[in-house]
C-alpha cells in the first residue's frame, strides 16, 4: 500500500523508508513556532528541563501576536520573557511590534515555511502551511520546549481523508466558503486525528490566499493536518521567498484513505458557520434576519490581501450601518502597507471602519473588539465558540470577508448582491 502526502514527509523527517498509519516515529524538524501567548509557558519548561541551549537559532520563530500591541501589564510581562530569551539565545526569527504580523501569515511571507517541511508550532492554526504542500501541526508548549532544544518531535502518523476538488467558484465565493462548507459537512470531529487532504483538477482555481484560508481551518474539523499539492500556483508563491532547496511530495496512486469526498467548487455557496461551533453551518440563502453589533475583517484566516481587496471592493463608496463597528485587521506589516498603497485603509476609514496593527486582537477575546452580552458579530476569524470573542452571552457567526463586508454595510448578516 502507497502514502499519502502527509506519510511521505513524515517518514522523510524520521529517516524511514515507509510509515503507516497508527505508528509512533521520531521526525527531524525544519521550523519551531511560538506566539506570545505559548511561548512563555514552553521557555520556563526549557528552562526547568535543564536545556542551555536551542538546536538550530535559525529553525524557531516567535512571534508577538496575541495580545500585542501589548494590552496589559501580563501581556507586557509575556512578551519581554520573549524578548529576552531571544536576545539570550541568538534567535533570529523574532518578530515584535511593528516588525511582526499575525504568525501564520507571517512566517509564509518571509518564506520560512516551505513545500515538503515539517513544522509544528504551539498555536492549533499551525496547519495553515499544508497550503503550501508542507506537514505543519499544532503541539503543546511542552513539545514546543524540546523541540526548541532538540530539533525533534515524537508523531503518531494520521491515516488521511481525500477531498477532490473540480471546477471553479462562483464571483464572491471563496475558500473560506469551501472550507465551512466541508466543516458543516463531516463535522468538527470528522477528520479526527487525520490528514486532509485536497488534490484534484480543480485546485489550479484556488489562489494561495484560498488554500492558506483552508488549510488553515482543518483543525476546526479535528485534523492533525490539512495539506494541498503543490503545483505551478504555490511553486509560484514561494520562488521569490524561499531561497533554499525543497521537496515536493505527491501521494502514490494506491495511498489508502479512509474517506473519499468530491468536491465541486462551482456548487459551492457563501455559507456562514452559526453559534457556537464551525459546523453549524447554513448558506447564505438559508441565513434569514439576523441582525449585528460588530464586524471583524482580519486573523490567520482571512487577514491577507485578497481578504482586504475583496472587502474594499464592496464597502468602497458605502458606510458601514448604523450601530455597527468594523475592524479590519490587516495579518501583517507588508499586507498593510501594500493595502495603503492600493488606497484600501482610505476606503475602510471613509467607509467607517477602525483599521488596526497586525494582530489576534478580537479573534480570541484579546483585545481590538471585545463583545459585550447580547452582542452579535460577523467575522473572518476561525472559531465562534461559547465567549470566543468577548461575553458568554454573546455569538460569533463565522463568514468571508465579502459577506463581513456586506454585512457591516447593512447591519445584518447580507449576501453581497444585497450591496452592490
Amino acid at each position: 500500500m502507497g502514502m499519502t502526502m502527509t506519510q511521505k514527509i513524515l517518514a522523510a523527517h524520521a529517516g524511514l523508508e515507509k510509515v503507516e498509519a497508527g505508528q509512533l516515529i521520531k521526525c527531524k524538524l525544519d521550523m519551531v513556532l511560538g506566539n506570545d501567548v505559548t511561548t512563555p509557558v514552553a521557555i520556563k519548561e526549557f528552562q526547568k528541563a535543564g536545556f542551555d541551549s536551542v538546536f538550530d537559532k535559525t529553525k524557531i520563530s516567535m512571534v508577538m501576536d496575541h495580545f500585542t500591541p501589548n494590552k496589559d501589564i501580563k501581556a507586557a510581562g509575556q512578551c519581554k520573557l520573549c524578548r529576552d530569551f531571544a536576545n539570550e539565545k541568538g534567535i533570529v526569527n523574532y518578530f515584535d511590534v511593528g516588525d511582526m504580523g499575525i504568525e501564520h501569515a507571517l512566517l509564509p511571507e518571509k518564506g520560512l515555511v516551505a513545500p515538503g517541511e515539517l513544522v509544528i508550532g504551539a498555536d492549533s492554526h499551525t496547519c495553515t502551511y499544508g497550503a503550501l504542500g508542507a506537514f505543519s501541526t499544532g503541539v503543546g508548549s511542552t513539545d514546543m520546549a524540546a523541540g526548541m532544544a532538540t530539533g525533534e518531535a515524537w508523531f503518531k502518523v494520521p491515516s488521511a481523508i481525500k477531498f477532490n476538488i473540480t471546477g471553479k467558484l462562483n464571483e464572491w465565493v471563496s475558500g473560506k466558503d469551501v472550507i465551512l462548507h466541508i466543516i458543516g459537512m463531516i463535522g468538527v470531529d470528522g477528520a479526527l486525528y487525520k490528514s486532509m487532504e485536497f488534490v484534484g483538477d480543480g485546485i489550479k482555481n484556488l489562489s494561495m490566499d484560498d488554500r492558506l484560508a483552508m488549510a488553515n481551518m482543518a483543525i476546526e474539523a479535528g485534523a492533525k493536518n490539512g495539506i494541498f499539492i503543490v503545483d505551478e500556483i504555490t511553486k509560484a508563491y514561494v520562488s521569490d521567498k524561499v531561497n533554499r532547496e525543497y521537496k515536493v511530495y505527491e501521494p502514490d496512486a494506491d495511498a489508502k484513505y479512509d474517506a473519499v469526498y468530491d468536491i465541486d467548487l462551482g456548487k459551492i455557496k457563501s455559507t456562514v458557520a452559526f453559534p457556537h461551533l464551525p459546523e453549524n453551518t447554513r448558506t447564505i440563502d438559508e441565513v434569514g434576519e439576523v441582525k449585528i453589533d460588530q464586524v471583524v475583517i482580519g486573523s490567520c484566516t482571512n487577514g491577507r490581501m485578497e481578504d482586504l481587496q475583496v472587502a474594499a471592493k464592496i464597502l468602497k463608496g458605502k458606510h458601514v450601518a448604523k450601530n455597527v463597528r468594523c475592524i479590519v485587521i490587516p495579518a501583517t506589516q507588508k499586507i498593510y502597507m501594500q493595502a495603503m498603497k492600493e488606497g484600501l485603509l482610505e476606503i475602510f476609514i471613509n467607509a467607517g471602519c477602525a483599521v488596526s496593527t497586525p494582530t489576534c486582537g478580537p479573534c480570541l477575546g484579546g483585545h481590538m473588539g471585545i463583545l459585550a452580552a447580547g452582542e452579535r458579530a460577523v467575522a473572518t476569524t476561525n472559531r465562534n465558540f461559547v465567549g470566543r470573542m468577548g461575553h458568554p452571552e454573546s455569538e460569533v457567526y463565522l463568514a468571508s470577508p465579502a459577506i463581513a463586508a456586506a454585512s457591516a454595510i447593512t447591519g445584518k448578516i447580507s449576501d453581497v448582491s444585497e450591496v452592490l
